[in-house]
């Protein structure tokens, strides 16, 4: 069964996601698109996996074949550009050809509302309720008037451009190692640096199916190649997208990994206080508490939603919102668009050390002397089902693990354990994968391993 998880359908190639599958989605988002606006045209876009190109090429057949204009990227493209041309040229929506952060064996869809953002939670029951309601109609997309290739780059790159600055990056002169990851963020920052002369070097950038052995996942295990690139180039930053680029990780001119979560701290901390910028602050349920300490301060509302950028995309929608935030490393920023960009990101880690004119090292550690340090980390754990189904039930009837005692269980999204000093772990089950992940924020690096250790013993157990 084709079932969506937080961000759109995704599943192994060739078992799950075949050529049938691809195009019974496709037809189930076309009859949701002609029951609300049979009018304006559809995107599609895809990323760099293997048949990313042909899988789109199909959805196209199958959206012109139901008498709805389509636009196809010609080249692989970023979500976060596929979903500003969306809002940009005032499309129904788009079809992006991804599977994100997965490992190579897999591939996906995610739809992209006509606000330019992930679907709605309503928008995908939506779209769940067509699935084998209709029979697939398809044609050759090139034989059809309503086809034709669209480059997505110009007005983006433009709009980049007024959200940074990049000649006061120019001035500082940084020095960044650019990591795409064999993903479609090949070339994108790589092309603004280069317009305005700042120094730098791309690696990961042919394109490979196998993403080099390891998963698009900006995390520190995915990075050596990034480490060791900064280290021996004396660089002043790495930065990596990951395989879609609606994400971002970091590393610091020392070659120590900067997490998801330091870097949302850095952004709400520069939007404030450098760039004067005011609004809600949303953050999903796996995210640090540096965010709430940091909108306190402003005084700014804070909002914490269940995991999926959806959830943070339809905040974006409802209210003013200043930034939000998950914990893989996907962050929307105010006057853009209601999605992910690591693209944009990226670039503002580079403005964050040009407007303090310090690396990036000193600017995080300056910022934690302020709010107090924090540490993370996350495992991943692939279960068999029931494993995983007995596994959480025993944990919601925990009142201490490791030793420490239990303040408060939350369920927003799995089970959060809240200690008496505040860190938390958390235990959930993945929505787009066979995983049980663990996630925990503490004061310690050693506190972070003991009690991720701990957890991973618990479950050990549970077999």
């Amino acid at each position: 069964m084709i079932k969506f998880g937080t961000d759109g359908w995704r599943a192994v190639i060739s078992k799950d996601y075949t050529f049938d599958n691809v195009k019974i989605v496709a037809q189930a988002i076309a009859d949701y698109i002609k029951e609300i606006d049979d009018k304006r045209p559809v995107l599609v876009g895809y990323d760099t996996r293997f048949m990313s190109e042909e899988y789109a090429r199909l959805c196209a057949g199958v959206l012109v074949a139901n008498g709805i204009k389509t636009y196809l990227t010609k080249k692989p493209t970023p979500t976060p550009v596929v979903s500003f041309t969306v809002k940009n040229m005032n499309l129904a929506g788009a079809i992006m050809i991804t599977a994100s952060h997965n490992p190579p064996q897999w591939n996906g869809i995610k739809f992209k509302g006509d606000y330019g953002g992930s679907a709605l939670p309503s928008i995908i029951a939506e779209i769940e309720k067509h699935l084998y309601k209709n029979e697939v109609k398809f044609v050759e997309p090139e034989e059809s008037s309503l086809f034709s290739f669209i480059d997505a780059d110009k007005d983006y790159f433009e709009h980049i451009e007024k959200l940074v600055d990049l000649n006061l990056i120019a001035k500082f002169k940084p020095f960044a190692i650019i990591d795409p990851m064999h993903g479609a963020g090949v070339g994108y920052v790589k092309t603004l640096l280069e317009k305005y002369g700042i120094k730098h070097i791309q690696i990961r950038d042919e394109r490979n199916p196998y993403f080099g052995g390891v998963n698009p996942e900006p995390i520190y295990k995915n990075l050596g190649k990034l480490i060791d690139t900064v280290v021996q180039n004396n660089a002043d930053i790495g930065l990596a997208t990951d395989g879609d680029a609606d994400r971002v990780g970091a590393v610091d001119e020392k070659g120590e990994f900067i997490d998801s979560h330091r870097i949302y701290a850095l952004l709400l901390r520069h939007l404030v206080e450098a760039k004067g910028l005011k609004g809600g602050v949303v953050k999903t349920f796996s995210t640090t508490n540096m965010v709430p300490i940091l909108a306190n301060k402003y005084g700014l509302k804070i909002y914490e939603t269940p995991i999926g950028f959806k959830y943070i995309c339809e905040l974006f929608l409802k209210e003013d919102i200043l930034i939000g935030g998950e914990e893989s490393g996907g962050i929307g920023i105010k006057n853009h668009i209601p999605e992910r960009d690591g693209i944009l990101c990226s670039l503002l880690l580079l403005e964050i050390m040009a407007y303090y004119q310090k690396p990036i090292s000193q600017i995080l550690d300056e910022l934690f002397k302020e709010i107090g340090y924090h540490y993370y980390d996350r495992v991943d754990l692939h279960l068999p089902i029931e494993i995983k189904e007995k596994t959480l039930k025993m944990i919601s009837q925990n009142t201490e693990f490791a030793g420490r005692k239990i303040k408060e269980i939350q369920t927003l999204d799995g089970y959060k354990y809240i200690f008496e000093d505040g860190s938390w772990i958390l235990f959930r089950a993945s929505g787009t994968e066979p995983v049980l992940r663990v996630y925990t924020e503490q004061f310690t690096k050693d506190e972070v391993k003991r009690l991720l250790d701990e957890a991973v013993k618990f479950i050990e157990s549970m077999k």
